[in-house]
């Protein structure tokens, strides 16, 4: 499954296969699905639709997110760069927008592709 975002005025491909987690492990020496699980604790203090707490925020491991937006645009483009100089690429990165945009792609790392 693949999309493209606007970042920057950046069109940015995205994509997940089954490479990914494999890719993100070699890259990061941390496992993809266990990664994946922390997105819900942003998940849940978006739902309060307040300003988060230090707490939240502290709780937030942020570097794994984009750890997270980078593996899925080097799966769709092999020749981006390391993640600290394709970031470097963008002035604004607005994290939260972009993971709102890639959710679908996300969700569907996770989802058993059988029909029942």
């Amino acid at each position: 499954m693949e999309k493209t975002i606007t970042i920057d005025d950046k069109q940015v491909k995205f994509e997940s296969k089954g490479s990914t987690p494999l890719r993100y492990k070699k890259q990061f020496n941390s496992d993809f699905f266990t990664d994946l699980m922390k997105m819900q604790e942003l998940a849940k203090i978006q739902k309060k639709k307040t300003q988060p707490t230090y707490e939240e925020i502290k709780s937030l491991d942020m570097e794994v997110f984009y750890n997270i937006c980078w593996v899925l645009a080097k799966t769709a483009d092999p020749n981006i760069p390391e993640p600290l100089e394709w970031l470097d690429k963008f002035d604004v990165f607005p994290l939260v927008n972009i993971l709102t945009e890639l959710q679908e792609l996300i969700t569907a790392s996770l989802q058993d592709s059988k029909k029942k």
